[in-house]
């Protein structure tokens, strides 16, 4: 279990009491942080855990965001929240709790690392051990989505360079700081050639900056597959929210069990500490759920607080107890000696502090802590940017759908010197020269281009021919070139 190493707020002297925020969250949270903090106190942790409320509870409370009033408060005085897993309710006006708070508190970092407890868990991978790292603020996750027409929901991904720079430097220094030899980027830029392209391009960057670790770029369908297949073969990986997201859950289950999978999220000024898995509601009040997760997440965050010798304490406890056999039931297998509950599993970590394990690889504190460099990215130099165009969307089911009729709508539309170059339906383009086997639903993007630099007002009055046609355009992107190097993509035959 490795610890992460970049505390953001010097190491508490040995006597002292460093603040921590506590939730303890829906469904299994309340069980699982009762075992977690008992175990905590018995190894000696010098924390003050101090609770804040969040969650389930306060949206039926009325508090649509999940938070209490004094929460925000309490989180920036301790920089610090070891958090339980929190119950979204579904349905319309009730965003998630968790994405809120790493954006809001800038936790850019998700650090999970995935290895497996062989043969005392069964997994098919006994020499797992690898670490994903996430970003966490960026992508899908943006939250920003529209229904444009009756047919078409859009939801937009949004990648910055930035965002880029920083989780591509995060894991190669987090790499160097662990002692880890190689990192793996996954994206999808065979596809996605400008969003996931700009991760490519940043990982390719700053990796020639480290030419001591190992840098390699897969593409994230077959990188899934092998780590489901062959995690072995990976060290650090590094990819964006989505992906991340899912591969996470996925190296868990391969390892053994995401009951005992905890993870960081760490930000320039404050870090959060949690179980992997949810709030697991039907589990909640039968002592029965892993309280295996959150306690190694307890474990990294004692280790980001400079409490080394206590986190590896607590970590080889927790894998004497499993040596030991003694196992929840959802790692139970052919080395289970005793299926615990909640508390008797903490009861049985709390009896090993102290021990370290004979088999498992035993966890050593580092009490020398390997600070890992915040680097602000760069500022950008200048670029030339200039206005060629728009692509114009609509919402249109007029004489069949067929896009000859709206092509020549839009042509007696267009503005001298920006005519209309292309429309795709869905992304596949359908005139000019489109195939008559194309399924076509009622949204339409409608390309206007020029040779040369235009105006928004040029544009506006585009728009306002289109109007006058009795069109409904439900959206516009610009087209720009920066440098001089288109900033879209193009379309079959430009």
């Amino acid at each position: 279990m490795p610890t992460i190493e970049q505390p953001v707020q010097p190491a508490a002297p040995q006597t002292a009491l460093v603040p921590v925020s506590v939730v303890y969250g829906d469904g299994i949270g309340p069980e699982i942080m009762g075992a977690t903090l008992r175990i905590l106190q018995a190894a000696g942790a010098r924390i003050a855990p101090q609770e804040v409320r969040m969650g389930e509870a306060l949206y039926r409370e009325g508090f649509t965001s999940g938070f209490a009033p004094d929460a925000w408060d309490n989180l920036r005085q301790t920089g610090v929240l070891l958090k339980a897993p929190i119950t979204t309710p579904q349905g319309g006006g009730y965003k998630s709790l968790n994405v809120t708070l790493r954006k809001s508190l800038g936790l850019y970092a998700n650090v999970r690392p995935c290895r497996a407890y062989a043969p005392y868990v069964p997994t098919h991978h006994p020499a797992m051990d690898l670490v994903i790292i996430r970003e966490n603020e960026e992508d899908l996750y943006a939250g920003i989505e529209h229904r444009q027409t009756r047919e078409v929901m859009q939801c937009l991904k949004l990648i910055t360079r930035p965002g880029c720079e920083k989780i591509v430097r995060y894991a190669f220094e987090y790499a160097r700081a662990n002692g880890r030899k190689k990192v793996t980027a996954l994206s999808k830029d065979n596809i996605m050639k400008m969003c996931d392209g700009l991760f490519h391009t940043v990982f390719d960057e700053i990796s020639a900056e480290y030419p001591d670790i190992q840098a390699e770029h897969q593409i994230i369908d077959i990188g899934t597959a092998r780590v489901a297949a062959r995690p072995e073969g990976y060290d650090v990986i590094v990819t964006l929210n989505l992906y991340g997201d899912i591969l996470s859950d996925v190296a868990a289950e391969v390892a053994g069990s995401v009951g005992l999978a905890g993870s960081a999220n760490i930000g320039d000024s404050f870090a959060m500490f949690e179980a992997i898995h949810g709030s697991a509601p039907d589990l909640a009040g039968q002592d029965a759920a892993n309280p295996g997760g959150l306690i190694s997440a307890a474990a990294l965050m004692l280790g980001h607080l400079g409490q080394h010798e206590v986190a590896a304490s607590i970590q080889n406890a927790l894998l004497c107890a499993l040596e030991d056999g003694m196992h929840t039931r959802d790692v139970a297998g052919p080395h289970t000696k005793e299926v615990l509950g909640t508390q008797a599993f903490a009861d049985a970590i709390i009896e090993r502090l102290g021990r370290v394990p004979q088999h498992l690889p035993a966890v050593t504190a580092d009490s020398g802590a390997r600070k890992m460099p915040v680097r602000q990215p760069a500022e950008p130099a200048h670029i030339d940017k200039q206005l060629v165009g728009t692509d114009v969307f609509f919402e249109w089911t007029d004489a069949g759908r067929d896009p000859e009729v709206l092509a020549a709508i839009l042509q007696e539309a267009q503005l001298d010197g920006v005519p209309l170059r292309m429309i795709t339906n869905r992304g596949v383009k359908v005139w000019p020269d489109g195939l008559p086997e194309t399924f076509k639903s009622d949204h339409w993007r409608c390309r206007f281009q020029s040779e040369t630099p235009v105006t928004h007002r040029d544009l506006l009055a585009l728009l306002v021919r289109v109007h006058d046609k009795g069109l409904d355009f439900i959206k516009t992107e610009h087209l720009y070139t920066f440098d001089g190097v288109p900033g879209y993509s193009l379309g079959q035959g430009q």
